[in-house]
């Protein structure tokens, strides 16, 4: 799970692993397997950066 901010400010989290793609439109669009499309703050790099980091995380785990 990666933690984002809404355009509203609201903070959430979404799963890493059912992001489909990202696009900045100008605001950074998340877009999701199930094909919701979610608003972010953060910039396109930030939230690639935190999927990234998160995918990580979760190989570490799993290899214990």
């Amino acid at each position: 799970m990666i933690p984002v901010t809404r355009l509203n400010g609201k903070r959430f989290v979404i799963n890493a692993e059912q992001i489909r793609y990202i696009e900045n439109t100008p605001d950074t669009m998340i877009t999701l397997m199930n094909g919701d499309k979610i608003m972010v703050r953060e910039n396109l790099e930030d939230v690639v950066k935190l999927a990234i980091e998160y995918c990580r995380q979760i190989r570490t785990l799993t290899a214990c």
